[in-house]
């Protein structure tokens, strides 16, 4: 741990306290990595609302131009013909109540998961168990729809759903250390777009008040959020 713990100095002073353009802070966190493992990318954007108040939530997906790196294990809980449309789209795991019953036995096998709105009776049980790690679908984020079908298909291709902690404070992962540069650039930018059009009506002031970068060992890299420009 105190070997992991110098590297990490060693790699903080390679970072500038100024704000980089992200062309320039996406290079500098692939430059600066040190683990032996190719590293998640993750944004943390640090927006101007209160979570508190229900009218300043900010939540959402997007469905990343490169993908992630990896593809997630999609459990699809439907009946009769729309377990086909997720099996051939490409889901990992399909049942109906079998499935919802074993959930709650303890299995949780499976990285996300998308229900046709007919099952959400039998789904809407499972909201202590899902709901903590955030798993449960959701009709605002596409994972409840009767296109199961496209809806796996996203998440196999790259989809990423965000929403702001309690703190203000939405991290979403744009991609793995070892992407191309400008992949990296362009998924981020596609987070940071789909934030600024989340923006509530409620919120005041300054929406996007700070942007890092960084990989899931190494230190932030802090961005101009002058980004939004772009975005």
């Amino acid at each position: 741990m105190q070997r992991m713990t110098k590297q990490f100095k060693i790699a903080k002073e390679k970072v500038p306290e100024a704000l980089l353009k992200l062309e320039d802070a996406i290079p500098l966190v692939q430059q600066v990595k040190f683990a032996k493992f190719d590293e998640t990318v993750e944004m943390a954007l640090r927006l101007g609302v209160d979570p508190k108040h229900a009218d300043q939530m900010v939540r959402g997906t997007v469905v990343l131009p490169h993908g992630l790196g990896r593809s997630k294990r999609v459990l699809a809980i439907a009946v009769g013909e729309k377990q086909k449309e997720a099996e051939e789209s490409g889901a990992d795991l399909v049942g109906g109540e079998e499935i919802v019953e074993k959930i709650q036995a303890g299995w949780i096998d499976f990285e996300a998961v998308v229900a046709t709105p007919d099952m959400m009776r039998s789904v809407g049980k499972l909201g202590k168990v899902l709901g903590p790690r955030g798993l449960m679908p959701n009709p605002k984020t596409g994972t409840v729809t009767v296109e199961i079908g496209k809806a796996v298909k996203e998440i196999k291709a790259g989809k990423v759903e965000f929403r702001v902690d309690k703190t203000g404070i939405i991290h979403a992962p744009i991609g793995k250390v070892s992407f191309p540069k400008q992949n990296l650039i362009d998924n981020a930018q596609a987070i940071v777009s789909s934030v600024m059009k989340a923006k509530p009506a409620a919120a005041k002031g300054k929406y996007l008040r700070s942007l890092t970068v960084s990989s899931t060992m190494g230190p932030g890299v802090k961005v101009d959020p002058a980004i939004t420009e772009m975005a």
